[in-house]
């Protein structure tokens, strides 16, 4: 027997091991760390081990662990009313909706509870196919909308595949991704103008009367922190209102402070149709998401029932913590402190690792929302570890993950690269010293690249 298998088992860890069956996890092969605690930006686990969280668990807490008024806000909600149905009105439900729509886009004024971001990206292609009683849906690869069934079948990444064939109408495009071009584009704008041509070709070869919605994650998140060039949002905008499409804009895992804004579509000024959101509404603290609805879409249900909905809609413990997130975006400007810690801070120190760092390709990002795409070789741009990768294929990667939480780091990773997304309330030292932890564990990707 080892030291590790002569060690006290505890009770969290057997009975998780006995009884839980975790998600996207072959089931034998994994042993969940049990945490104990949280604050700020950082967690601890079952042992006493502080991790500095880069990742906010699933790009979710935005507004850091234990917040003292979110936690306040859930325990006077639960004391007055813990739950009720979708069917009451609840000033809890009201105030979130309101509040929601004050910060939202253009006309987006209504608000559709839901209990998470796949839920929300469901309910949003839904309503786009009976606003405009069209069936197709574009959504692009390279891209996640969650794990329901017609959540995934919207994804465009290898999640998908085990759950092929799935929803009918879905069609595939390619987004803009300049430092990986599908169109062998030389620069951003190059890149911007052939993505918006590819978009357009789909459109006519598809027939654009027969396509109800385009979904795009505003900043793509899982799929590598692609900030789309400058123009393109607002060209996706103008074909959609020449053809009368849907502009869904996924806004999950980029919205509520994570890109320096309210909603990413701000920085570029542009307005969809509808917003997914969940995640950074409330931090996580309760299960929560939901669709924001432009007016045009509202008025086609004011005399017509949506055919949807959900027991937990708006539940009013979720929504009392998500009216305390609001009111602390609002009095601690969490927008704009993402802002500034992308720009004075997490960008100039990443930018300073890509010089110490041969194995880091490009460094890319805004707000509190950033990638490293790690790779072999700078010139030709092989990924450290192979697109999907798993098993020994998988070890750079993983030789990497290891030392991160080796030093108390706990970091994001999808396939070849690193992102940086912690708390959006993380402070400047708290990323210097994850930043410091980042410059060791690169080493060892060094090690792989060409001399």
């Amino acid at each position: 027997m080892t030291a590790l298998q002569d060690a006290p088992v505890s009770t969290t860890r057997r009975d998780d091991r006995a009884h839980v069956f975790h998600s996207w996890s072959a089931q034998a092969q994994i042993d969940p760390m049990p945490i104990e605690r949280a604050d700020g930006s950082y967690f601890w686990d079952e042992n006493g081990k502080r991790y500095l969280d880069f990742s906010s668990q699933l790009v979710n807490v935005n507004i850091g662990y234990q917040h003292p008024r979110l936690v306040a806000a859930i325990a006077e909600q639960a004391a007055k009313l813990c739950t009720v149905a979708p069917g009451f009105a609840n000033d809890a439900r009201s105030t979130a909706a309101r509040m929601i729509a004050e910060v939202a886009p253009g006309d987006l004024d209504k608000v559709f509870f839901t209990n998470g971001g796949a839920e929300a990206n469901e309910n949003a292609v839904r309503m786009a196919r009976l606003h405009t009683g069209r069936h197709k849906v574009l959504a692009a690869y390279r891209s996640y909308h969650g794990a329901t069934a017609g959540a995934i079948a919207l994804t465009g990444d290898p999640r998908r595949w085990a759950s092929e064939p799935g929803l009918p109408g879905i069609v595939r495009y390619w987004g803009p991704y300049p430092y990986r071009s599908a169109f062998h584009a030389v620069d951003e704008q190059q890149e911007g103008e052939r993505a918006l041509a590819h978009l357009r070709s789909t459109l006519e070869v598809e027939g654009p009367h027969t396509v109800a919605a385009i979904i795009l994650e505003t900043v793509v998140g899982t799929n590598g922190v692609l900030v789309p060039p400058p123009g393109y949002l607002a060209g996706v905008r103008a074909l959609c209102d020449e053809f009368g499409i849907v502009l869904i804009a996924d806004e999950v895992m980029s919205g509520f402070g994570r890109c320096g804004e309210w909603f990413a579509v701000d920085r570029w000024g542009v307005t969809p149709d509808l917003i997914t959101f969940a995640k950074g509404v409330n931090s996580g603290y309760v299960p929560l998401g939901g669709v924001v609805i432009s007016a045009a879409i509202a008025a086609t249900f004011a005399d017509r029932p949506f055919p949807g909905g959900l027991t937990y809609s708006g539940h009013p413990l979720a929504c009392a913590s998500a009216v305390a997130s609001m009111q602390v975006f609002h009095d601690e400007d969490i927008p704009g402190r993402a802002r500034r810690l992308g720009a004075e801070v997490i960008g100039p120190e990443l930018r300073a690792l890509q010089e110490r760092h041969p194995s880091i390709g490009e460094v890319r990002g805004l707000g509190a929302m950033w990638a490293i795409e790690l790779v072999r070789n700078r010139e030709t741009r092989e990924p450290l570890v192979p697109f999907n990768a798993s098993g020994p294929a998988a070890a750079p990667m993983a030789g990497v993950v290891a030392a991160c939480k080796e030093r108390g780091l706990w970091p994001f990773v999808h396939f070849n690269r690193l992102h940086v997304v912690p708390p959006c309330t993380t402070t400047a030292d708290e990323i210097r010293e994850g930043v410091a932890v980042l410059d060791a564990a690169l080493e060892g990707a060094d090690r792989y690249c060409a001399p």
